[in-house]
C-alpha cells in the first residue's frame, strides 16, 4: 500500500475521525420542516464530486468517498427573503461561518447579512463527518456553492416564468431578480412568497475566483458583536427548566478500576442525588456548588496498575513501536547504497512531549431526556459522531438522538468525542430532568486526549552540492500526517510505527504534521550546516515543487534573509513544508538572555499558500493564531505524569503562551486565484517550532532536538 498518496486516508483509520459504521442521514418530516422555514423555495442538490484540496493536476484525492453520500447541501430561501444554510459543520473559533457565508452569498448574489446558516443540528443538517482536518474549505464550501448557483437558476427561471419574458434578459443581483430591458425588478422573497419549489435543475458554472466580489474579501466576523459584547451563549450558558448539576467522580489514576466506594457522605448534602453505575459515579444537584461538594465527599478506592511516568517515556515509545511494514512504509531507491556514497552523513533523533489542546471552553453538555428522546447540546467537533456514540452508549435507535452544537471556544482537535455528553446523559436520564455538566480545567487537562507524544529517528546523506540523496525517517507514535518529505529525495524509507500510548491522545490541530516537520526542517538544517551551506540555499536547492519555493522565497524576501547578520545573542532560523493542500514558510528571529539564558522569539515572517484566498483578514487571523498557538509547543508547554497522574493540571502549572511571549509577527499572503481554496486551520502551525529550533542553534551553537525546546533555558553548548 503506498500510503504517501493518501495519508489522510491512513490517518483516518489510525485515528478517531473514522465514524464508525455507515454515512446515516436521518429523515426530518417535511410537514415540520416548512412549518420552520415557512414558505419559500427549498434547493436540495445531490452532492458533487469536488476536489478534496488544491492540487495543480485538479485530480480529486478520494474526496467524493468523503463527502455525505445522501444530501450535499440545503439552502432555504424564505418569504422574506432570508436565505437558510444547512451544514453539518460546527464553528468553533474559525471563522468558517462567516467565510461560508461569503461564498454562498456570492453565488446566490445576496448580501452576507441576508444569510443565516444553521451548524451541527444532527435534526436540521445534513450527515456530515465533522469539522477537522482543513476539509471544510476544500470540500464544504464548493457544495454550498453549488446549492447556491442552483437557487440562483431557480429564482431566474421563476421570474422568467411570472414575467412570460426571455429569461437570458434577466440577472440576479443584490437579492433580486432585474429585468433592465423592462426596467423592472422582483425581490427573492417577493418571487417565492407563499410558494413551495422543489426543482432539480443542472449545476450552472461557478464563479471564477478572478471574478469574485464578496468572497475574497474581508468580510466582518458574523455574529462577531456577540461574541464580544457576551450575548453568544456557549454550552455552559444553556438553561433548561428544572435543570440539574452534574458532577463525575473521577479516577485516582488512568486505567484505574473501582474496589468499594462509600457514598454515605455524599448523600447528606442537601439536595444532592449520587448515581452508581459500575465504575460511574456522579451527582446532581440544583446548583453546581452542592455537585461540587457532593463529589469531593465521595470516599473510593481504586486499583491503579503500574504504568510509565514521562521520564521513561520516550524509551518506552521506541521499545514499544510497532515494527515491520503493515502497509506504513514507503520506500524509493536503494537508501543504504546512496548513504555509504554520500560525502556527509548525518543520524539524529528527535522527540515530541504530550501536549494539551487547552480550549477556552472545557468541555461541556446540557442533556434532556423527553420520553425516549435524548436532547444534547454540546460543543464537539463531530455532532453525527457524538450522537452514533450516544445511541450506542444507551442502546437506543439513532434517530432518538438529537445532538445540538453552539458556536464554541475552540477545540483544537480535541472535542471529537462525547465525553461531557455522555456523562450528562446518564445523569439526566437517572434523575429524570436535564442535566449540565461542565468540566472544570483539571478535568480538561487530566481525562481529555491529548496530542500525541513521538520519537522520530532519521538517518541521511547528501553530497558537497547539497544534493540530499538519502533519507530514512522512523517515526514512532505520534503519527503519519505530512511525514512524507517535500525534497526531491532520490533515495528514501519512511516509516511509520504505532505504539500503544501510555496516555489518551488523539487529535490536535496540525495532527502529527507539527512533529513530523520539526524533525525533518531540524534535520534539512543539519545538514545545510554540515555542509557550511545556507539553509535556504539548501532547501531551494533539494526542492522541485514550485508552490513550496514561493512561500520559502516569500517569506525569507520579507524578513530579508541573507541581507543582514543578527545582532549578538541573536539567531534568525527558517523552516517550511507543506500539508492538506497549504503551502508556508516562517522565518524567525530569537534572542537568548544572557543570565537565564531564556529564549524569545522577537519576529516571526510566515509567508502561506492555501489557493485563493476566501477572507484575507479571516486567513491572517488564522495564521496569527496559529504562530501564537505554536509557541507554547516550540517552547514550553509538555505535560508531565507519573503512576497514572497527570502531574500539571491546571494552569499554574501548564505554561501557554502569554503577551509577554507574542513575537513581532508578519503575515505574507499569497492568493492564487487559479487555484481551488484549501484549508487554512491546520497548517500555518507548523513550521514555527522547527524555524525557531534552528534559530537558537544559530543563536548559541547548541542543537535542540526535542519539542518543547528551551522549557528552563538554553543548555550552553559543550566546549
Amino acid at each position: 500500500m503506498n500510503w504517501l498518496a493518501d495519508p489522510e486516508k491512513l490517518l483516518r483509520e489510525l485515528s478517531e475521525h473514522e465514524v464508525a459504521g455507515r454515512l446515516h442521514w436521518f429523515d426530518f418530516d417535511r410537514r415540520r420542516f416548512l412549518q420552520i422555514l415557512g414558505g419559500g423555495v427549498l434547493v436540495c442538490v445531490a452532492a458533487p464530486a469536488v476536489p478534496a484540496s488544491g492540487q495543480e493536476s485538479g485530480k480529486s484525492r478520494g474526496a467524493a468517498s468523503e463527502l455525505p453520500k445522501d444530501l450535499a447541501a440545503w439552502l432555504h430561501v424564505g418569504a422574506d427573503g432570508r436565505v437558510t444554510v444547512f451544514t453539518g459543520k460546527v464553528e468553533i473559533g474559525q471563522n468558517i461561518r462567516t467565510s461560508l457565508s461569503q461564498q454562498v452569498a456570492e453565488e446566490l448574489r445576496v448580501p452576507v447579512a441576508s444569510i443565516e446558516m444553521v451548524m451541527g443540528d444532527t435534526d436540521r443538517t445534513p450527515y456530515d463527518m465533522g469539522t477537522f482536518g482543513s476539509r471544510t474549505t476544500p470540500t464544504m464550501a464548493p457544495q454550498l456553492r453549488g446549492a447556491a448557483a442552483r437557487a440562483r437558476e431557480l429564482l431566474l427561471d421563476a421570474a422568467a416564468e411570472r414575467w412570460k419574458t426571455d429569461r437570458s434578459s434577466l440577472a440576479a443581483e443584490d437579492g433580486k431578480i432585474l429585468d433592465r430591458a423592462a426596467r423592472r425588478t422582483i425581490s427573492y422573497g417577493e418571487l417565492t412568497q407563499g410558494k413551495e419549489l422543489i426543482r432539480s435543475i443542472e449545476a450552472p458554472a461557478l464563479a471564477e475566483a478572478k471574478d469574485w466580489k464578496i468572497a475574497g474579501t474581508s468580510t466582518a466576523k458574523v455574529n462577531g458583536r456577540d461574541f464580544v459584547t457576551g450575548a453568544h451563549r456557549y454550552t455552559s450558558d444553556l438553561s433548561r427548566p428544572g435543570m440539574l448539576h452534574g458532577k463525575v467522580y473521577r479516577p485516582s489514576g488512568f486505567k484505574a478500576k473501582l474496589v468499594s466506594v462509600d457514598i454515605s457522605a455524599a448523600e447528606k448534602v442537601p439536595g444532592v442525588r449520587v448515581v452508581r453505575d459500575g465504575d460511574f459515579v456522579g451527582v446532581v444537584a440544583a446548583d453546581a456548588f452542592s455537585a461540587e461538594k457532593a463529589v469531593s465527599a465521595i470516599d473510593g478506592k481504586w486499583n491503579v496498575p503500574p504504568q510509565p511516568s514521562d521520564q521513561e517515556l520516550f524509551d518506552y515509545l521506541k521499545k514499544n513501536g510497532e515494527s515491520g511494514d503493515h502497509g506504513r512504509t514507503q520506500t524509493a531507491g536503494s537508501v543504504g547504497e546512496a548513504r555509504a556514497r554520500a560525502d556527509v552523513k548525518l543520524s539524529s533523533r528527535y522527540t515530541v512531549a504530550y501536549i494539551a489542546h487547552a480550549p477556552l471552553e472545557p468541555r461541556a453538555a446540557v442533556a434532556e431526556w423527553t420520553g425516549e428522546k435524548l436532547t444534547i447540546w454540546t460543543g464537539t467537533q463531530r455532532p453525527f459522531a457524538v450522537k452514533e456514540e450516544l445511541a450506542v452508549a444507551f442502546h437506543i435507535p439513532a434517530e432518538r438522538v438529537r445532538v445540538l452544537v453552539p458556536d464554541t471556544g475552540s477545540a483544537y482537535g480535541g472535542k471529537h468525542t462525547g465525553d461531557a455528553a455522555v456523562e450528562a446523559a446518564r445523569l439526566a436520564k437517572s434523575a429524570g430532568k436535564p442535566v449540565k455538566v461542565v468540566w472544570t480545567r483539571e478535568e480538561e487537562f487530566t481525562w481529555a486526549y491529548l496530542r500525541p507524544a513521538g520519537v522520530i529517528e532519521i538517518e541521511s546523506g547528501a553530497r558537497k552540492d547539497g544534493t540530499v540523496v538519502s533519507w530514512e525517517f522512523h517515526n514512532y507514535n505520534s503519527g503519519p500526517a505530512a511525514i512524507g518529505t517535500p525534497y526531491a529525495i532520490a533515495n528514501q524509507k519512511i516509516e511509520f510505527h504505532p505504539v500503544d500510548s501510555p496516555l489518551r491522545q488523539g487529535s490536535y490541530r496540525g495532527l502529527a504534521a507539527t512533529a513530523n516537520h520539526f524533525a525533518r526542517e531540524s534535520h534539512m538544517d543539519e545538514i545545510a550546516h554540515a555542509l557550511g551551506m545556507d539553509p535556504l540555499e539548501l532547501r531551494l536547492r533539494n526542492l522541485k515543487d514550485e508552490r513550496l519555493k514561493a512561500v520559502f522565497q516569500a517569506a525569507a524576501e520579507k524578513f530579508g534573509w541573507g541581507k543582514e547578520k543578527p545582532a549578538p545573542g541573536h539567531g534568525f532560523g527558517i523552516a517550511g513544508g507543506v500539508e492538506k493542500g497549504g503551502y508556508v514558510a516562517a522565518c524567525a528571529e530569537v534572542a537568548i538572555e544572557g543570565r537565564t539564558r531564556q529564549a524569545a522569539i522577537h519576529r516571526v515572517v510566515q509567508a502561506f499558500e492555501c489557493g485563493a484566498v476566501v477572507n484575507p483578514n479571516g486567513l491572517r487571523n488564522q495564521v496569527e493564531g496559529a504562530i501564537v498557538q505554536g509557541i507554547g509547543g516550540a517552547l514550553f508547554e509538555a505535560v508531565g505524569f507519573e503512576s497514572g497522574r497527570i502531574s500539571n493540571p491546571h494552569f499554574s502549572q501548564y505554561r501557554v503562551p502569554r503577551f509577554q511571549d507574542t513575537p513581532q509577527i508578519e503575515t505574507v499572503l499569497l492568493d492564487r486565484k487559479d487555484l481551488p481554496s484549501a484549508g487554512a486551520g491546520e497548517t500555518p502551525l507548523v513550521a514555527l517550532a522547527p524555524a525557531v529550533g534552528n534559530a537558537i542553534f544559530a543563536a548559541t551553537g547548541t542543537r535542540l532536538r526535542s519539542l518543547p525546546l528551551a522549557p528552563s533555558g538554553v543548555p550552553a553548548a559543550p566546549a
